[in-house]
């Protein structure tokens, strides 16, 4: 009998929480949170959307623990879709991940880096857009030769986000904040919503670290353990660094700031502190970056494998060993994101205003489809069971379905933009199906 190759339980409990922490924590912390005040009528409304980020985020990791445990595999969302609801869904999803999703995050990402970068040098009045343009390109342009950054430059870039967070958490919690104006109570439904879709954002990244549940030693324990642990800590970091920014800014000049961190570093430390942490943050943001288009163009690749229609990004060129094509399409998709990021509302709100309506989707039926599972495949052994079944899924379920809500109601033209993308997927799908149907 032919050995099956599954995940082996490798990683220890401190291993797996620092994975966790270490994906989780990106640069959408440095950017979301003046968003978040912008929608909130106080300080403690700030406080208490970091802190039901942290707890949603927690719900939501146990399902898919279930999931990941139950069925292990390299496509995850991808194949948990495929596994309960067929073909159709799962290509929607790559189509969705391919055009909206990853290359939405690519280009959210570029703009923190644009916004960042121009505090150090301004490039006109479109800098932090030329400098998000700049970054793909040249990012995109050392993957496609072949030119990987090594163990430690990855290092070094985590050190400066670390560093930057550190300095942040300092800074503000020893200075208090003078005169700031204040501003009025914006908390309607609509600005709960829209603040949670910021928040959320900054949080995002679990699901993919609960893809790692398969190899944890003593799961059973330490799964629920780990999650735990990582998303507490993961909390009290975002917490600590709001509250450094309310001290520091005042709740108006968080909602009002295009670069929080280096405006509360220049009120303490005039322009050469907010250009030091501008720098760090900079820099950071481009590991970020340079990872997300890295496996961005892995995933097309292999979407190309799968369906006929994009059978152009499934080939590999040896010499320098990457998927070209594929790294060309993402790359064009992402500079019109820029433009549309341009000429719409700012660049990194636009980006979330397309990106979240189509996550949120798809994340939605994540959820229901552990129901869908647990009904159709109920004696597939399950290692881990997410505790009070029914209703933590269901709860995940509601929240993803308030955050679909709230992001196509209380966001602009992006997440309009964002579903036709979606949408334009199905004639490709049934041009697809037409190819492969026989003569």
């Amino acid at each position: 009998m032919t050995e099956v190759a599954a995940p082996k339980p490798s990683l220890a409990f401190f291993d797996a929480v620092a994975l966790i922490v270490g994906i989780v924590i990106g640069a959408g912390i440095f950017q979301t949170p003046a968003l978040v005040a912008a929608n909130s009528g106080s300080d403690i409304a700030v406080l208490l959307f970091w802190l039901a980020g942290g707890a949603a985020s927690f719900v939501g990791a146990l399902c898919y623990a279930e999931l990941a445990t139950t069925y292990p595999d390299v496509g995850g969302t991808y194949y948990y879709l495929k596994r309960s609801f067929g073909r159709i869904v799962a290509f929607l999803f790559a189509w969705a991940r391919m055009t909206v999703i990853q290359t939405g995050s690519i280009v959210l990402l570029a703009f923190v880096f644009g916004d960042y970068a121009s505090q150090i040098w301004r490039l006109g009045g479109f800098s932090s857009s030329v400098y998000a343009a700049m970054a793909i390109l040249f990012l995109t342009a050392l993957n496609i030769i072949g030119l990987q950054q090594g163990k430690w430059t990855q290092n070094l870039l985590t050190a400066a986000k670390v560093l930057g967070l550190l300095l942040i958490v300092v800074i503000g919690l020893t200075v208090s904040a003078s005169e700031v104006p204040s501003v009025p109570d914006t908390s309607s439904g609509g600005a709960i919503g829209l603040a949670m879709v910021f928040v959320l954002l900054s949080y995002g990244g679990w699901n993919e670290a609960a893809y790692i549940s398969a190899e944890i030693q003593d799961f059973r324990r330490n799964i629920v353990r780990s999650l735990l642990a990582s998303i507490g800590i993961i909390t009290a970091i975002y917490l600590l660094i709001n509250l450094a920014y309310l001290r520091g800014l005042g709740l108006a000049g968080m909602a009002q700031s295009e670069a929080v961190a280096a405006d509360l570093m220049r009120r303490l430390w005039g322009e050469g502190g907010a250009v030091f942490v501008s720098l760090l943050i900079a820099v950071s943001t481009l590991g970020a970056l340079n990872a997300t288009i890295f496996t961005g163009a892995r995933t097309n690749y292999a979407l190309g494998q799968d369906f006929s229609v994009f059978a152009f990004m499934g080939r590999w060129q040896k010499r320098p060993s990457a998927p070209k094509e594929a790294f060309i399409l993402q790359t064009g998709i992402a500079l019109a994101l820029v433009l549309v990021g341009t000429f719409t509302r700012k660049g990194f709100e636009t980006m979330v205003d397309y990106t979240a309506p189509v996550f949120w989707f798809f994340f939605l039926l994540s959820g229901i489809s552990l129901f869908v599972l647990r009904r159709r495949e109920p004696h597939v052994q399950r290692p881990f069971r997410v505790p009070f079944y029914p209703w933590t899924p269901l709860l995940f379920c509601l929240i993803c379905g308030y955050l679909l809500y709230s992001s196509l109601a209380y966001t602009g033209v992006g997440a309009t933009m964002g579903v036709l993308v979606v949408a334009a997927g199905i004639p490709l799908l049934l041009w697809n199906r037409y190819r492969q149907r026989p003569n």
